[in-house]
């Protein structure tokens, strides 16, 4: 049984300070791989510890998957001391874990932190005292304190005692050209005080500015929070589409003349539904964690409701469009112009472009999609299209019925788009003229 032994904490602050501390990120995803090679950058000694073989074999010969991530930004952060491994009992090497896995719902819209509880039960055989575990997953206010504090107290440590406990909610932006990880300000919270200096001085080398709270819910709670605000407030603008729509008015003029004014108004942008792990996930975890104080969410529900609805608004305006060209849906060729979630980036999580292509052949249509990201139809757990990106040209794009601008890649050649298309329904208010229908 571990002893309860401050001088293990000491040391390890000595070495946080130091920056000569060795880091374990589990998780090599989206968000796990940009904070490996920002601690790499600053020449703290990275592991990265992930389930999937091929991401390790393909990080440690130098090669990327994800798009914005550049061979050469492997290479450097090998250069610097970074490995990738699926071995975890290397864990009890490292100074610090911090864990960034993805935190799904099931099917039955309830939170699954299976990935958590499932990495840090791989942690434990392993570790030992003196080290800092940080959650950096998004989940419900309490997870930290009741799902980790627990599984490291029964194996005899004691968070603020011999081991540190933290939650950092990570805030990567995708495709963000004005903010990276370094310079996203990061908020911190700690099981005990203790745990929260330790913290602190674990982030410092790698981020600008850290935002620390008073404990581990507010933490959990504030991301909640930011993405509960976007989910609401893209809610709340598409449905004012929906009835600008109704009323034959523009949503997009509505929007630029509002933003004219310079106080109490935010423009938020109408589009086909939410995508990326964040907005149209986080929300429920909030939802479900409050039915257990016996409070009802019905404003985000409600919000919820009416983005998860806006895939299908687009599939009826697809279903008006080739109507007043005298086709159905039921074998038309429909061609998805993008399959990320948004523009400029490979992310496909919860994107609504794959809804939209599953309610489309769900009706009949032969679907095609085209994305310079997206190379081949990625795996998905409820989705499954043998497709790989169609090729623009203008034969291309001539030969189908129906052309849907789900995400707008800048990539996109939208003059050629107009000149050659039979119908565009435009999602993202990027086309205009007469073969453009707007969703």
């Amino acid at each position: 049984m571990p002893a309860s032994d401050n001088s293990a904490l000491d040391k390890l602050q000595q070495r946080l300070e130091a920056g000569d501390c060795h880091v374990g990120i589990y998780g090599l995803g989206y968000v796990g791989l940009p904070l490996a090679l920002r601690f790499a950058e600053v020449g703290i000694k990275v592991t990265g510890f992930d389930i999937d073989p091929q991401k390790v074999q393909q990080l440690n010969a130098g090669q990327s998957y994800i798009k914005r991530i550049t061979g050469n930004d492997i290479t450097a952060a090998l250069n610097n001391g970074f490995s990738a491994t699926t071995d975890f009992s290397q864990s009890a090497q490292v100074d610090a874990q911090i864990i960034c896995v993805p935190t799904p719902l099931d099917q039955h819209h309830q939170p699954d932190l299976s990935f958590v509880t499932n990495t840090v039960d791989s942690i434990l055989p392993y570790f030992r005292e003196g080290q800092i575990l940080c959650l950096e997953s998004t989940t419900w206010p309490g997870t930290t304190e009741e799902l980790l504090q627990p599984r490291l107290e029964q194996q005899g440590f004691t968070p603020g005692k011999n081991c540190a406990l933290v939650y950092s909610p990570e805030r990567e932006d995708p495709g963000n050209p004005n903010y990276s990880t370094a310079t996203i300000p990061k908020v911190l919270g700690g099981i005990t005080p203790t745990c929260l200096k330790l913290g602190e001085r674990l982030y410092q080398h790698a981020i600008n500015t850290l935002v620390p709270v008073s404990n581990t819910r507010v933490a959990e709670m504030s991301k909640l929070l930011e993405n509960i605000h976007r989910a609401v407030n893209i809610g709340l603008v598409n449905e004012m589409k929906i009835v600008a729509d109704k009323m034959g008015i523009n949503i997009h003029e509505v929007i630029q003349a509002a933003a004219t004014k310079p106080f109490g108004f935010v423009p938020y942008t109408p589009g086909p539904g939410l995508g990326g792990h964040c907005i149209p996930i986080d929300p429920f975890y909030l939802t479900w964690k409050a039915k257990e104080f016996g409070i009802n969410t019905r404003f985000i529900e409600l919000a919820g409701e009416v983005n998860h609805q806006m895939p299908e608004w687009v599939v009826n305006k697809v279903a008006e469009a080739l109507n007043q060209h005298k086709k159905a849906i039921n074998g038309s060729r429909i061609l998805v112009l993008g399959l990320a979630y948004k523009k400029n980036i490979d992310d496909t999580r919860e994107s609504p472009a794959v809804e939209i292509m599953q309610q489309l052949q769900d009706k009949g249509a032969i679907i095609d999609y085209s994305d310079p990201y997206v190379p081949s139809f990625p795996n998905k757990r409820d989705y499954h299209f043998d497709l790989t990106s169609v090729e623009l040209t203008e034969e291309s794009i001539q030969s189908y019925d129906c052309v849907v601008l789900a995400t707008d890649h800048d990539d996109f050649d939208y003059a050629q788009l107009q000149e050659c298309s039979k119908i565009i329904v435009d999602t993202r208010n990027r086309i205009s003229g007469k073969t453009a229908v707007r969703a």
